[in-house]
């Protein structure tokens, strides 16, 4: 594919408003998707998105070519699919999206999460979909963004370096290729199982939530999230769930990040140990907590990246002790049971793949599985 110029952008979100701004300011023709259309009202009327962002960054009105929330005409003749929604949501979009897909198109997950790709891929099969696109996802979002309303967002901060990988990694390159017009910070995150099990939130968001209920709920958030909510005892947990989740890659032939080196890489600290890398890093400081235990950070990131990191390892001999009971005390605090809403093997229809074809169906394709 050269260089996109017609993107649809799948949610209307902080996120997705951010991404379809600063892509329709860039010169592309932007169709903005949400299933609620109320939501984008205000949107359509005005034209487009007036976006704000840090010096130097994207900023001004953004004039969006079409808004709605008909997938199949958000779908028609674009070249390029952002979906820019909680990872919750991947498989209802992919349901939504299955009838409508045409050969050629690219689909981007920003981010998938853990096996957001593998779970997008699924329910395409499931639904009959037989359209020859091109699906990836990134390990992280790629902005600190915000809605300042309904046709505003704020760009806070854009990450200078975001792993990508496609599904199968054999079209990397040709995704980087075409998404490196607009976002040249996207590099080759290998393979998916890399980008989803270097995703560094299933680590810290679950876990200081769940382990901070009490002063989340006393003070309203009213603490610094990372500096006052990990404290020695907190990180020594973190360190568990880390080195089970390296464990669960190691498993599978993949080296992944340790939470320790994540820190360096990102922000260039380290430390004795976790508790101190973290304070070390001085732009947590400043970082409130959430205001309610009703938080993203349980009900996605408990489902859409523990609950897979634990079910590979389960699938394939790791012990995931301390994962397992993040996971339980997430469905205890929110009365529901967030390993039938997550991604498990069987979800992702991977549960009858051993280690070296759940490697070749990432690197090659669903089909290598079948042969």
């Amino acid at each position: 594919m050269n260089e996109p110029q017609r993107i649809t952008v799948i949610g209307a979100g902080h996120g997705g408003k951010a991404m379809a701004a600063h892509l329709a300011l860039l010169g592309r023709d932007i169709t903005l998707f949400n299933r609620t259309f109320e939501h984008i009202r205000i949107i359509e009327e005005r034209g487009g998105i007036d976006l704000e962002s840090y010096e130097g960054g994207p900023r001004g009105f953004a004039r969006i070519k079409k808004v709605t929330s008909d997938m199949g005409e958000a779908l028609k003749d674009a070249q390029m699919i952002m979906v820019v929604v909680p990872s919750s949501a991947h498989a209802d979009i992919a349901r939504l999206c299955a009838p409508y897909l045409e050969d050629g198109q690219m689909i981007v997950l920003h981010p998938g999460r853990t096996c957001g790709c593998i779970e997008f891929d699924n329910v395409l099969r499931q639904n009959n979909c037989k359209a020859q696109i091109i699906l990836a996802e990134t390990e992280t979002f790629l902005y600190a963004s915000r809605s300042d309303g309904p046709a505003q967002a704020r760009i806070f901060r854009i990450k200078e370096a975001v792993p990508l990988a496609a599904l199968p990694a054999v079209y990397n390159k040709e995704v980087l290729t075409a998404i490196r017009s607009v976002f040249p910070q996207f590099i080759d995150g290998v393979d998916t199982l890399h980008t989803g099990l270097n995703n560094m939130g299933a680590i810290f968001h679950p876990a200081i939530t769940i382990l901070n209920a009490g002063r989340i709920e006393s003070t309203h958030g009213d603490f610094e999230y990372y500096i006052d909510g990990v404290t020695p005892s907190i990180a020594r947990v973190l360190e568990a769930l880390d080195r089970e989740r390296v464990t669960v890659a190691a498993a599978l032939g993949i080296r992944a990040r340790t939470a320790m080196e994540w820190l360096t890489l990102a922000y260039n600290v380290s430390g004795e140990d976790l508790h101190e890398a973290i304070h070390n890093q001085s732009g947590y400081y400043g970082i409130k907590a959430p205001a309610t235990m009703n938080h993203r950070y349980i009900f996605e990131d408990v489902p859409m990246s523990l609950v897979p990191i634990a079910e590979l390892g389960k699938r394939y001999g790791v012990s995931v002790n301390a994962i397992d009971s993040m996971i339980r005390l997430g469905c205890i605090i929110h009365r529901t049971d967030y390993w039938r809403k997550g991604r498990t093997v069987d979800k992702l229809g991977i549960q009858g793949l051993s280690v070296s074809e759940l490697s070749r169906y990432v690197k090659e394709g669903w089909q290598t599985t079948q042969e």
